[in-house]
């Protein structure tokens, strides 16, 4: 539904938040937040338990300027659902 950074962004080389939010809860323990570029794993993120419960929160370190994918994965609360996608982004110099 939304999501920092937004589907094609430049965004400044200082913003380290990033996250996504669904149109119901899900399983934060079970999700994954992950920072890819040229499909090899930049960062794997820790998404923060104490988000809102349709939020996937995590922050990350600076990254160096270039593009990237925001990699998500989500388990719903039923448990019988695992949805994923990527967001791509770039870091400007």
């Amino acid at each position: 539904m939304e999501s920092a950074p937004k589907a094609s962004a430049v965004i400044g080389g200082r913003s380290s938040e990033f996250f996504v939010r669904f149109d119901r809860p899900i399983d934060h323990i079970h999700s994954q937040l992950a920072i890819t570029r040229n499909g090899q794993m930049v960062e794997q993120l820790t998404p923060r338990l104490e988000s809102a419960p349709e939020v996937l929160f995590a922050r990350a370190p600076t990254l160096p300027a270039g593009d990237y994918d925001l990699h998500w994965r989500v388990k719903t609360m039923t448990g019988a659902d695992v949805i994923q996608g990527n967001i791509p982004f770039t870091v400007k110099p």
